[in-house]
């Protein structure tokens, strides 16, 4: 959270002010600013510095922290961590539906699962072998819990990637 600036903090000399019911009360020197913040037992708060004057907000400064907190919140995504799940390009079968159950197991917790198969040497003349691995991948996984794909399989200069969440 950034720094924010309250009361004799400011360092502006004028300041554009707006009430605690959204009103602008127009520029005015810093002084006269917070003496109208105090005769309302409020407190003056910077909002934005970008401008010139500063723009400050006669407010409650708990009250503002808490409803920045909120947005900060309300802005990160949501889900868990993204996982990542590398298979090779001559995996077995056996090996695939391990990587599927464990897969299955980071869904079920809420995560995120980036599937990502690379091709090294000879291989990236078989683009259409690992791409079927791929999708057999995501079929094994479909049946073990139900899925949904984003934007499908993309080719990659090093071979395939999928990003998968649980439906």
């Amino acid at each position: 959270m950034k720094k924010i600036f309250v009361n004799n903090q400011i360092r502006a000399k004028e300041v554009r002010v707006i009430d605690e019911n959204g009103k602008q009360l127009g520029i005015m020197p810093l002084e006269e600013a917070i003496n109208i913040a105090k005769e309302h037992n409020l407190d003056l708060i910077q909002v934005t510095e970008k401008l010139y004057p500063p723009v400050c907000k006669i407010f409650d400064f708990g009250k503002y922290q808490y409803q920045q907190q909120k947005k900060e919140k309300e802005l990160k995504p949501s889900g868990g961590k993204i996982k990542e799940i590398r298979l090779s390009f001559g995996i077995s079968e056996h090996d695939l539906q391990t990587k599927a159950n464990s897969a299955e197991k980071f869904l079920k917790k809420g995560d995120i699962v980036r599937v990502e198969i690379r091709l090294k040497g000879r291989e990236k003349a078989h683009f259409d072998l690992a791409e079927e691995k791929i999708k057999k991948f995501i079929e094994m996984l479909d049946n073990l819990i139900p899925i949904k794909t984003e934007k499908g399989i993309k080719k990659t200069p090093q071979g395939f990637s999928v990003i998968i969440f649980k439906k």
